[in-house]
């Protein structure tokens, strides 16, 4: 069967890719084309559109590159018309693909969501394009059945495909020495994957590690920014090393880290190591955000134990003054040891490995009875 698979974000791209091997498992002949990033391409999608093209973030750049962004629509429209696939599978990135599944569903197109967007966080209201446009949804957070259950969509919870992931990472025994670096503890960098991101947090994050020379701080550099940009960034920091493309790597051998919130707090938690998540942006897109948003945290790891795990230091908290203090009682005996322990019961809260898989097989066998009905009536 033929799928067309849409992902316009890193994480996207990292579950999209272990997607593409589950569908093959389960049908051997699958043909994926899409939208996605360098794992999707590598796990055998013909790729004809980059995320690294498609991340606009704030007000700002999404006004300046409305006409990319409405040619971007035409674009994908005219290339699943071409390809004509038994199914589109959409991942996250809800702006764009939510319309995609629009015009999809008047189409005759079915339509699959793998991993739920953030609707109950910032625009519940979405959930009634969702009832209305997509065929079958997979969520991956325990509390996301329950809220489409109140707005009568039934969904199917799979579980965590980040178990697997992480899980299944070998340890690399020489990196430190194939990146140059000292047998100081290491406190991860991880200031988001977008450049809007990126800017304005890496220099806050970066002007912290003169505070800490007993520990190294190391840079994961998103694998579809170059690492250029970073480094016109540092300011000629001497305790920061840049790495590109080796985000579990790098958690794999690290002490603490500050993270921007997103999937990257989860990504550091099931890794086991303690962290302080930082975000900051403009004046108005935080005076706009914080008027549609209504979870209580930003973090996933919060969210999903319905309490306060991690720290999050938000806009006017996210200084420099407040971010040594936390990472000072970080870096502490008894506030590590307690984040460590909740991260436990985290994990237990996501299930059991092999999400992924139980969405392929989920998938294939609902595009099979829909195409069984269709010839039936």
């Amino acid at each position: 069967m033929k799928y067309y698979i849409i992902a316009g974000e890193a994480s996207g791209d990292l579950h999209g890719a272990a997607l593409i091997h589950s569908l093959r498992n389960q049908d051997p002949k699958a043909e994926c084309r899409g939208w996605g990033g360098d794992l999707m391409h590598q796990a055998g999608m013909h790729l004809t559109k980059h995320i690294r093209d498609l991340a606009f973030m704030g007000l700002g750049q999404v006004l300046k590159n409305l006409p990319t962004i409405a040619n971007n629509f035409k674009i994908c429209h005219k290339d699943i018309l071409h390809f004509q696939p038994n199914s589109l599978i959409l991942i996250d990135y809800s702006g764009f693909n939510l319309r995609i599944a629009k015009w999809a569903k008047n189409k005759g197109i079915h339509v699959i969501y793998f991993i739920s967007p953030q609707i109950w966080a910032t625009r519940e209201k979405r959930v009634h394009k969702i009832k209305a446009y997509v065929d079958k949804m997979y969520v991956i957070l325990p509390f996301e059945k329950a809220f489409y259950q109140k707005h009568h969509y039934s969904v199917e919870y799979v579980g965590h495909p980040l178990l697997d992931i992480i899980k299944n990472k070998v340890i690399e025994p020489t990196f430190r020495q194939k990146h140059q670096l000292d047998e100081r503890p290491i406190i991860a960098l991880l200031p988001g994957s977008r450049k809007q991101e990126i800017r304005s947090m890496l220099n806050l994050m970066i002007e912290i590690a003169d505070c800490f020379s007993a520990y190294q701080f190391v840079v994961a550099a998103a694998p579809s920014i170059a690492q250029s940009f970073y480094i016109n960034l540092m300011n000629e920091a001497t305790n920061v090393k840049i790495i590109s493309n080796q985000t579990y790597d790098i958690l794999q051998h690290s002490h603490a880290a500050l993270v921007t919130s997103g999937t990257a707090t989860l990504e550091a938690a099931l890794f086991k190591v303690p962290q302080i998540v930082c975000y900051k942006t403009s004046a108005l897109m935080y005076q706009l955000v914080k008027r549609i948003i209504k979870v209580p945290y930003i973090s996933i790891v919060n969210l999903i134990m319905g309490e306060k795990v991690v720290v999050e230091l938000i806009q006017k908290e996210c200084n420099i003054h407040t971010l040594k203090l936390q990472l000072e009682q970080l870096l502490a005996g008894e506030v590590r040891q307690k984040m460590l322990e909740k991260y436990a019961l985290l994990e237990e809260k996501l299930g059991t490995k092999g999400a992924t898989n139980r969405a392929a097989v989920s998938m294939v066998l609902s595009l099979k009875n829909y195409l069984n009905n269709q010839k039936q009536s």
